[in-house]
């Protein structure tokens, strides 16, 4: 008798352990959370990255799912706001059980929300921020497949100063997506022996740019580079060309491409803009044919850089997810991204390791002609 109670009791601890491992997972269904702006001068970009990750979710949901669960992507407003954003990432931990959390938009909103991932060791995929605080240190939860701010502002630095421009300043967003900017350009300056020559700042969800473009200005530069949302980077190109005399115009990829823009219209034209996918319209990628079948479908949406990125990040994960086979965890799903070494997602090359997570190192620069087109 007491040895069947001991076995019934083990069996109980063996199946809450079980339990505890498949967090957010069925026989059935994966559930992921998302948080992003999906309101404010941001929304654009929340919107854009959930849709391009809903769009191959829906294909691998309708072709069966993986090992026969179907993806349901959970999301939560958070206006970019970071205080919203750790309260969204606390409620997917502690109420939706999520079993990762999967394509949050900025940096400032993916930071308050790293400790809560940390606690509870679950899987943040594919932040959308090019922020070295979500590459270092090394962190076993988060994983990126896009290309660091570092790299993108060493290119375009590279760039600019192949063209013999030294008096560069830069317009940044005053928190920690705007100050990771501004660390990777003051970077790629010193090391050829340049200072920034102005600076000017705007307010998260601001296009009050007025300040800046003063203290800018008066520093008489030759280029800007900009590290600020669609809204406030256009706000402060047209306030800087109404001013006369403009420079020319740096943005880092965060911006939302095809939003600024739409934005600026006919004072788009020149804008640079570095990228960290691959062209949309392209389809010499299969990965881009891919995108293009998939999400243009309906034949209302239109293509830009971050829904590109939503697709791609929900490709790599799903690799991750057949990786990790049936008995899937979170840990099994980080054991099994690891093994993503020089992945082809279709001409977008991942590689991970239990060392780095740091999916890409790619870089393309862009610049805006007079048709709206995007030149690169």
């Amino acid at each position: 008798m007491r040895f069947n109670k001991i076995l019934a009791l083990s069996s109980l601890l063996l199946a809450a352990v079980a339990a505890q491992a498949e967090t957010g997972v069925t026989a059935s269904t994966i559930t992921l959370g998302q948080s992003a702006a999906f309101s404010g001068p941001a929304k654009e970009l929340g919107k854009g990255m959930h849709d391009g990750a809903q769009a191959y979710f829906d294909q691998v949901n309708a072709s069966g799912g993986v090992y026969g669960r179907k993806i349901i992507l959970k999301t939560l407003d958070d206006g970019y706001e970071p205080e919203r954003a750790a309260a969204n990432t606390k409620q997917f931990i502690e109420q939706d059980e999520v079993l990762a959390l999967f394509g949050y938009v900025g940096t400032p909103t993916s930071n308050a929300s790293i400790p809560a991932v940390s606690k509870a060791k679950l899987p943040f995929f594919a932040p959308f921020t090019g922020a070295q605080s979500l590459r270092e240190p090394f962190n076993r939860n988060i994983f990126n497949i896009r290309a660091s701010y570092f790299a993108e502002t060493e290119k375009i630095v590279q760039q600019i100063t192949t063209l013999s421009l030294k008096r560069i300043a830069v317009f940044y967003q005053n928190d920690a997506y705007g100050k990771a900017g501004l660390e990777g350009v003051t970077r790629a300056l010193k090391k050829r022996g340049i200072e920034v020559a102005g600076l000017g700042t705007v307010e998260r969800n601001s296009v009050d740019v007025s300040d800046a473009v003063a203290k800018i200005r008066a520093s008489k530069p030759q280029t800007v580079i900009m590290v600020s949302a669609y809204n406030s980077s256009a706000a402060f190109i047209k306030a800087m060309i109404a001013a006369g005399s403009p420079p020319s115009f740096w943005n880092i990829s965060f911006v939302g491409s095809q939003q600024l823009v739409t934005a600026l219209g006919k004072d788009a034209s020149g804008v640079q803009i570095s990228q960290v996918m691959p062209a949309p319209w392209d389809e010499t990628h299969a990965i881009v044919k891919e995108y293009r079948k998939y999400y243009l479908q309906d034949g209302k949406k239109q293509w830009d850089y971050v829904s590109m990125e939503g697709f791609i990040a929900a490709k790599v994960f799903v690799e991750g997810l057949r990786r990790a086979g049936s008995n899937l965890s979170r840990d099994s799903l980080i054991r099994a991204l690891e093994t993503i070494s020089h992945y082809d997602a279709g001409g977008y090359f991942i590689t991970f390791s239990p060392s780095s997570h740091n999916g890409s190192e790619f870089v393309d620069l862009t610049m805006v002609a007079k048709s709206g087109r995007f030149l690169h």
